[in-house]
């Protein structure tokens, strides 16, 4: 039996899932990693915990089969994007802990950036907004603040990644000649790569006072990237793809019009336009899709959400009010409706497509009629309101009229999520099967990259319908709706004033 290993490093925890020809899981193992918050709007997490756990659901998920590892084809590897770190190379010791994509320090140099007039340049060469969201201001924070960074990079002994990065490094060898690579799909979250060349850009690495000779390799998503030397030691990695991205992949949105949404620590909305460049002027981030080899590459126009399923672990970590994350759709069943209370989890400021970095959470419409099971609720339905508020974006942008959603992620085994979901986009939804697209994605770019599979239409022919949700609600209801949480949402901006 041969198979194809996906190494999925979320935000949360790193798996490892073995897949079969036909794209379904004969194996998977899951380890959580420990979230780090230093001081209120900071996020890390020690990248030598990622390592060690890549490595332990590696060799478990063999285990579970009780196959060697020379079962396996090749691995692909998704993670979670934005999240930077720097180290030594010599040493393979990082400077530090990673700073996870949530993470907000950089919001003083990304408000310089803005005041300097750089907003433009960086939207028309990388697609993206400045923003604390992506990898580059985090890069000139560290070596800002990190003094040893300055005197190794002038030694040559400093290497930036995002995790894909770190992990393909290690895994090929580290301090004995390990490729220090990235695809585009992880290139484009940086602010330093131009869309148009694939490449970094030199101009926007000039305004961030970033050298060039830290950065990795760009590669295509499916391609070979180098061979394992320990754990699976040698396989070929041949697959490389951030974990949206890999998502889309995953649900074989091949064709321009096609989209998807993850349902994960947060959300994230990408629709396929093609070997087009769609540049947004309504909040959404223009990003690479994928490549395939030497083919073209296929963008995507991206609404990213900051936090959906991190609210639903706030209240369950840090509120109490449910014990497990499954029970919040059994608490939001105790109740009829909302109640009038909307919950806005701008923990983190607002992403898309309000992009409001000043912005905070929210609770309102309390009365003592509330109950936990209201907020409960609320919190379950921001997850579709912010998702209609991409969605709409997206129509504008690209000049569509969406009919279907594919979803993903673990926020869609909630039904009662899904059918709200529905009812406020007025567009059916569908979860497939397999809902570990993430992974799949990683699997499919792999085995394309050595011949698993033959070609894209292979992928396509495995994918297979689960469940479909139909809107059936009543269109003042839903107008009624939308207008509370529209004014909700302006009712968080600007809460940082300073």
């Amino acid at each position: 039996m041969k198979l194809i290993a996906a190494l999925d490093q979320g935000t949360t925890s790193t798996r490892c899932i073995l897949f079969n020809q036909k794209g379904e899981i004969v194996s998977s193992s899951q380890k959580e990693h420990k979230q780090i918050y230093p001081q209120p709007g900071w996020v890390e997490h020690n990248p030598m915990e990622i390592l060690d756990n890549t490595n332990e659901v590696f060799s478990s998920a063999l285990e579970h089969l009780g196959i060697p590892s020379s079962s396996i084809s090749a691995i692909g590897i998704t993670n979670q994007r934005e999240t930077t770190l720097l180290w030594n190379k010599k040493t393979g010791i990082p400077y530090g802990n990673a700073i996870v994509w949530q993470d907000i320090r950089t919001d003083k140099i990304c408000a310089e950036l803005s005041a300097s007039g750089y907003e433009e340049i960086f939207k028309t060469k990388a697609g993206l907004p400045i923003a604390t969201y992506f990898s580059g201001p985090k890069i000139k924070w560290l070596i800002d603040n990190i003094p040893q960074i300055g005197i190794d990079i002038s030694k040559n002994e400093v290497c930036f990644g995002n995790i894909d990065s770190w992990l393909i490094w290690n895994l090929t060898g580290g301090i004995h000649c390990g490729k220090h690579l990235t695809d585009v799909t992880n290139a484009s979250r940086t602010m330093m790569m131009d869309l148009h060349t694939l490449s970094w850009d030199k101009e926007l690495l000039d305004i961030l006072k970033i050298p060039q000779e830290i950065l990795p390799q760009i590669m295509p998503s499916s391609t070979y990237y180098g061979d394992a030397v320990s754990i699976l030691s040698g396989t070929p990695i041949s697959g490389d793809l951030g974990d949206q991205q890999a998502a889309l992949f995953g649900q074989v949105c091949f064709k321009p019009g096609d989209a998807k949404n993850t349902y994960g620590t947060g959300c994230f909305m990408l629709l396929n336009t093609g070997t087009e460049i769609v540049v947004s002027n309504h909040g959404l981030l223009t990003t690479v899709g994928y490549k395939i080899g030497s083919q073209d590459p296929v963008y995507c126009l991206e609404g990213s959400i900051a936090i959906t399923g991190a609210l639903v672990q706030w209240l369950r970590d840090n509120i109490g009010i449910i014990q497990t994350s499954q029970e919040i759709e059994t608490l939001s069943k105790t109740v009829d409706n909302n109640g009038g209370v909307y919950f806005v989890p701008a923990f983190s400021g607002l992403f898309a497509p309000h992009w409001h970095a000043n912005a905070r959470g929210l609770i309102i419409g309390l009365t003592r009629f509330a109950n936990k099971g209201h907020i409960a609720r609320a919190a379950l339905e921001s997850t579709a309101y912010q998702t209609f508020e991409v969605l709409e974006a997206m129509k504008k942008d690209a000049n569509i009229d969406l009919n279907l959603l594919k979803v993903d992620g673990g926020m869609v085994r909630n039904d009662l999520l899904m059918q709200f979901q529905a009812d406020l986009l007025e567009n059916t939804v569908v979860r497939p099967t397999v809902i570990e697209t993430t992974a799949l994605g990683a699997a499919y770019a792999a085995g394309l990259g050595v011949g698993f599979w033959k070609s894209q239409d292979d992928l396509a022919n495995n994918w297979q319908m689960d469940t479909m949700w139909h809107p059936s609600m009543e269109a003042d209801k839903r107008s009624i709706l939308l207008h509370n949480w529209r004014k909700a949402v302006k009712r968080t901006y600007d809460w940082i004033e300073n």
